[in-house]
């Protein structure tokens, strides 16, 4: 199967259509459709598409001078995979122009467009945009408008820092002190809420700032932009920006106040829904830095047959190369693959992953064949190398050039996917540099610290700062392309295999791709953080999230961090480890450290943190495959309808809950630090050493406004509780604090929708 780009805009990278596999769906009955199918408005040298799209929503495309010329990338469906569309494209159509004088309002289901004029504009100009949302009582609530007071910049202010026509745009919104943002991607900052933070859109370890977002006032946005930019979320304006572009594009959709979910099934249903994963994934994935040679994997699947732990993938991490760029398995250490592979399957029952990097030395064997052909990245000066590793400096393959996609691919088939490792573990995938926020990567700490600049990358698609967003995505593409023609399966079909990347963006979620936080220290204070960074994962559409159980390195300043030998780290382990039993995928991997050595690299197995924790360890591992009824059933979900795994409790109870919003907005721990696993289970993990008990706020039900009722029980004990009040419970090494609504009996057997 040969991947199709149906309804694109013709050009090299029309993106948006790729995975598309859904049928747009017609309407309700009651639907008020769109009275028009857009404005086209002249503003002097500007011009502004305005349409409706999607279930309540309009797309907005914005343009100084010369007209888009269809090469843009877009990361939306259009159609929408729902909506009042019918199944057909938006494209560029209208049937309306104007030019700023006259009035114009447009209704698509019970979001409206208005225009409107600057303050102090006596001449009745019309050429500022207002979103309004039409309540059940007929009445309208501005969600937000073209941020424009008398003296400020203009809403829509471009520049051009180049000499060439692509742009810089920033465009302003207004938004209110009591507003919250939920989304915009990961960022390690412990933040649900991300009112008054300033994001710079700049992919690198642990940080993947994606410009998709929900507010508090009943709206979700999408700012359809392939560029590097920022995000900022003041007191009285929104700003976002990209730095070098062709088009601003963007989409806003509304749905009432405090209904989440129906605004998450909105906004995947233009950036995408997730196909459903494969049985294995949802079991116990093992990982460590690193097995070294094929003798250490057999040794490996015999140990966990011996400990009775079972796991369903193991992963052969990074180095297990000759060169970087040759993406296979050194020969000499790795001699019979297809035996290996058939081996652990037999053995355990396990899938296998291995690592692979963008990066490509010169002493590689693929090297001269991609420079020749022009799949390796450049620089805009200077010979091209973008980052070093390893004693060598690299070019990253071009993931935005569909030739080099193919020539990844086909060589990780023949190397990998044909011998039996058919899930690929997509490492420094962050793009522009390899992977760090500077640059000389793995060379000494001082020469990391010297302050040059990340490199302009060139790619087929643009520069770093044009279509830099673009490059994890692309990549994440390019395994989801190879998977599908080598399964024989569609796009949005479950599953057979996946990948694991660092990075992504708008719409990675359409992808058999994990993605996971990154490369963490292991602290207490990481650990708390992770939760804050995977519901805002959440928030954004990233359901298939994860992280690295006990943290992935040692922090220098914290001489037991990340050593299996000392009993501070393997408290915090043990904690972390409980801890992703209920995320969306339960992974164990870090680099770590020991005061004895017995394996060329350090132990990460769950039987080398002592003998009185490896019974607990072993009990949650356990447990994850007793949830696997309730895992499928809430990942079939999220396929459907968007619904997130991982809940925020303002998802589910902003409404129910009058503390829930305060709580929120202040990104206290009990909003911060829990969060619902689905529809029934309410998780906070322990961040603190060396406690027994554990504060726990419950939220108030919808159905137990009068607090009459015990709806939560205590998963350890059986005990139930009322809801809107802060308990504490016994939390032992042995227990994570973890509620449930409804019977044990239905959770264990995935009967919760």
């Amino acid at each position: 199967m040969v991947f199709s780009v149906r309804r694109a805009l013709v050009g090299i990278l029309s993106f948006a259509n790729i995975l598309n596999s859904a049928s747009a769906q017609n309407g309700t009955s009651g639907y008020f459709a769109p009275n028009s199918t857009g404005f086209f408005l002249t503003h002097g040298f500007e011009t502004l598409l305005v349409q409706p799209f999607g279930y309540d929503g309009f797309r907005v495309r914005a343009w100084p001078f010369r007209a888009p010329d269809g090469n843009q990338i877009s990361f939306i469906y259009d159609p929408p995979l729902e909506g009042p569309e019918n199944g057909q494209p938006v494209g560029m159509n209208f049937d309306t122009r104007v030019n700023g004088s006259h009035f114009v309002s447009i209704r698509n289901g019970n979001t409206i467009v208005k225009t409107f004029g600057d303050s102090g504009d006596t001449a009745g100009g019309n050429y500022r945009l207002a979103f309004y949302r039409v309540e059940a009582n007929g009445s309208e609530t501005l969600l937000t408008n073209e941020y424009r007071p008398l003296k400020s910049l203009n809403p829509r202010y471009y520049y051009w820092p180049g000499p060439g026509y692509e742009f810089a745009a920033e465009f302003s919104f207004s938004t209110g002190p009591d507003e919250q943002i939920y989304g915009t991607g990961t960022q390690q900052d412990h933040l649900v809420n991300k009112k008054g933070s300033v994001i710079d859109m700049v992919n690198f370890n642990t940080h993947i700032p994606t410009p998709v977002f929900m507010s508090s006032r009943g709206y979700g946005f999408v700012w359809n932009s392939a560029a590097q930019g920022r995000m900022e979320f003041g007191t009285l304006r929104n700003r976002i920006t990209s730095a070098s572009t062709t088009v601003v594009d963007y989409v806003i959709l509304s749905a009432p106040v405090g209904d989440y979910d129906a605004l998450q099934t909105k906004i995947s249903a233009i950036t995408g829904r997730a196909p459903e994963p494969p049985a294995f994934s949802l079991g116990y994935l093992h990982s460590k830095l690193r097995y070294e040679n094929q003798s250490e994997v057999l040794q490996l699947a015999r140990n966990f047959v011996k400990y009775k732990i079972p796991v369903s993938l193991i992963v052969i991490d990074y180095q297990s190369w000759a060169h970087q760029g040759d993406w296979a398995l050194q020969a000499d250490l790795w001699p019979d693959i297809p035996y290996m592979s058939e081996y652990v399957k037999n053995l355990t029952g396990a899938e296998m992953m291995a690592s692979l990097w963008p990066s490509v030395e010169d002493a590689s064997v693929n090297y001269a064949y991609m420079q020749q052909y022009g799949l390796l990245s450049a620089t805009k000066s200077g010979p091209g190398t973008t980052d070093s590793w390893n004693g060598s400096y690299i070019r990253n393959y071009d993931a935005t050039n569909p030739r080099a996609r193919s020539f990844l691919w086909d060589t990780l088939k023949a190397n990998y996917y044909d011998q039996g490792i058919k899930n690929f573990w997509i490492d420094q995938a962050d793009g522009g540099a390899l992977g760090e926020a500077y640059e000389n990567n793995g060379q000494s700490n001082y020469i990391q610290s010297l302050s040059w600049p990340l490199p302009d990358v060139l790619y087929a698609a643009g520069t770093q700062m044009s279509v830099g967003k673009l490059y994890p995505w692309a990549h994440q593409a390019a395994i989801e392309e190879g998977l599908r023609n080598a399964t024989g399966s569609q796009p949005g079909e479950p599953c057979e295999y996946l990948s694991l990347s660092r990075s992504g963006y708008i719409g990675s979620q359409r992808f058999c791709s994990m993605i996971w936080s990154g490369d963490t220290t292991a602290v207490w204070e990481t650990l708390s953080a992770q939760v804050a960074t995977g519901l805002s994962a959440a928030s954004t559409g990233f359901g298939w999230w994860t992280v690295d159980a006990g943290g992935f390195q040692g922090d220098p300043t914290v001489s037991w961090s990340n050593n299996i030998d000392e009993p501070e780290y393997r408290q915090l382990y043990v904690r972390w480890l409980q801890w992703t039993t209920f995320i969306p995928f339960m992974r164990n991997h870090g680099a770590r450290a020991y005061n004895f050595q017995n394996a060329y690299t350090c132990n990460n197995e769950p039987w080398v943190y002592g003998s009185s924790n490896t019974p607990i360890i072993a009990s949650y591992i356990n447990l994850r495959y007793q949830l696997a009824p309730y895992l499928k059933a809430i990942f079939n979900q999220f396929h459907t309808t968007g619904r997130m795994l991982m809940r925020p409790l303002f998802m589910d109870f902003s409404l129910s809950d009058p503390n829930i919003n305060n709580l929120t907005s202040l990104n206290t721990n009990a909003t911060t630090q829990q969060y619902m696993f689905g529809p029934r289970l309410l998780v906070t993990p322990v961040t603190l050493p060396n406690v027994t008990t554990w504060d726990v706020y419950l939220p108030q039900t919808s159905g137990d406004a009068s607090n009459s009722t015990k709806p939560w029980t205590y998963w350890w004990t059986n005990q139930t509780y009322a809801g809107g009040q802060t308990v504490t419970v016994p939390t032992p090494l042995e227990h994570i604090p973890v509620f449930h609504l409804g019977s044990r009996a239905d959770i264990l057997s995935g009967n919760v929708f």
